[in-house]
């Protein structure tokens, strides 16, 4: 059985509870004895004890059981297969699982495999159905045990609302842990790589080149790993996408919010954001296809000397990209400023550009700078626009006419293809990845300084 199936038996089985714990405290409620809690909350009860552990139980399965069942294969194994080295080891197990994935496709000629993956199959047939019947029977438990509850002086609300807390809170830890754990496992790569690369080398470097070898018979440079150009191929691109993006975005949003009618409002807004929907590839063809030809082509006439890959042409698309990151959080937050702060500049005799000016985006401010912030993430992050409009060349210039790349781009090209993750070619990828996670924390403790200054609280 599988999991998608025991799932869906359990959200039959929890929906059917709750059907009838509501029905039937339902009519207890239609009666003289009023409960404590509405006929809802009894419902949510049952479904909940029918629902959490069985789910719980389910992913606990999930997790164990490949260990459990590999421990069992191995067991199963002859001596002369389960004493073998553990790498030679972990492989024919490998195989013996693949082979079962195919089973009855493939001829095998030796014995021992071929009752290994018969083992294997009997284990995985034995296990889903155990698996199936353990959950579904835990949960028709949970859901008759929740039936005992449908008392008119048991406080059902009460109990529901306790467990939701302790699944909010849950969920909580896991998303502290889960960053916890990114943070943990990019760090210890990164340590290795400046184990080879000193930090002030990576640092302050200014070539990038991170051809070494990766074989002992392999000919390659030592390589350099000077961070500079890629850092700063990045904040060259960044910055032109926010010169484009953000003054386009914030006068849009001003427009529609405090300008535009509500017909064109409703019209206009789900077009602006139309963009946010489309793929980067998209916007990484029309870069290198349309934009960066129209800059060589203007720059030859003007006699200045173009790449046919440069930052101002990804720059100015990955702009374009993100004018709706910009546009749709400005306006919701303009939008969002109480009308009688408006009403109260009026009366005072300001203009409608002076009221928002000096009132409305003071007031607005806080969102957005988390709206610009937002769209200076997305524009660090971005991989495709500029694989396709800047290159992969990392040169320290400042012209915007040059080809440059970023990190994500580096990071990218450092993790594919076929790579051992004991060079500091590739260790360079993790080293990057800690950097701009470091530059990216300071941005957004910048901007949470900025929105703590200007926040103002309203009535």
């Amino acid at each position: 059985m599988s999991a998608s199936l025991i799932i869906i038996c359990l959200l039959v089985l929890a929906f059917a509870g709750f059907l009838y714990a509501r029905r039937k405290m339902g009519r207890v409620a239609s009666s003289e004895i009023r409960p404590q809690s509405t006929p809802v909350y009894y419902g949510l009860l049952v479904a909940l004890w029918c629902g959490l552990p069985a789910l719980i139980l389910l992913l606990v399965w999930q997790f164990l059981e490949p260990a459990a069942l590999d421990y069992l294969l191995v067991q199963e194994l002859p001596p002369e297969i389960r004493e073998l080295p553990p790498e030679r080891l972990e492989i024919e197990v490998n195989n013996i699982k693949a082979l079962a994935e195919r089973s009855g496709s493939v001829a095998v000629e030796d014995p021992a495999i071929l009752r290994g993956t018969e083992y294997l199959h009997r284990l995985r047939t034995m296990a889903s159905w155990l698996e199936g019947a353990t959950i579904l029977v835990l949960g028709l438990s949970g859901a008759l045990l929740g039936l005992t509850r449908l008392k008119p002086r048991f406080n059902a609300r009460h109990n529901v609302e306790k467990i939701i807390r302790v699944l909010l809170f849950t969920c909580s830890l896991i998303a502290i842990f889960t960053t916890i754990g990114i943070v943990f496992s990019v760090l210890f790569e990164a340590l290795r790589f400046f184990k080879s690369v000193g930090p002030l080398e990576f640092l302050f470097g200014l070539k990038w080149s991170p051809q070494t070898a990766i074989r002992p018979d392999q000919v390659a440079s030592s390589g350099a790993f000077g961070v500079v150009p890629v850092f700063a191929g990045t904040i060259m691109i960044t910055l032109i996408a926010m010169l484009v993006a953000f003054p386009i975005g914030l006068m849009s949003a001003i427009y529609l919010s405090e300008y535009a009618s509500k017909k064109f409002r409703a019209a206009t807004k789900p077009l602006l954001e139309i963009l946010a929907g489309v793929p980067t590839v998209v916007y990484g063809f029309f870069a290198a296809i349309t934009v960066a030809p129209l800059i060589r082509q203007a720059g030859e006439s003007l006699g200045m000397g173009v790449s046919s890959e440069s930052a101002l042409a990804a720059g100015l698309v990955m702009g374009i990209m993100i004018i709706p990151f910009v546009s749709s959080l400005s306006d919701d937050v303009i939008h969002a400023v109480p009308r009688a702060m408006r009403e109260g500049a009026y009366g005072l005799g300001a203009t409608k550009s002076e009221t928002i000016r000096q009132v409305v985006l003071p007031a607005a401010l806080p969102g957005i700078v988390g709206g610009g912030m937002l769209a200076v993430s997305r524009a660090i992050g971005e991989t495709m626009i500029v694989v396709m409009a800047a290159g992969l060349a990392a040169n320290l210039t400042a012209n915007p006419l040059e080809s440059v790349t970023t990190v994500t781009v580096q990071i990218v090209s450092l993790l594919t293809g076929d790579q051992e993750f004991d060079s500091a070619k590739t260790l360079a990828a993790f080293a990057l990845g800690l950097l701009l996670f470091v530059v990216t924390l300071f941005l957004n403790l910048f901007a949470l300084i900025i929105v703590r200054k200007y926040r103002e609280q309203y009535e």
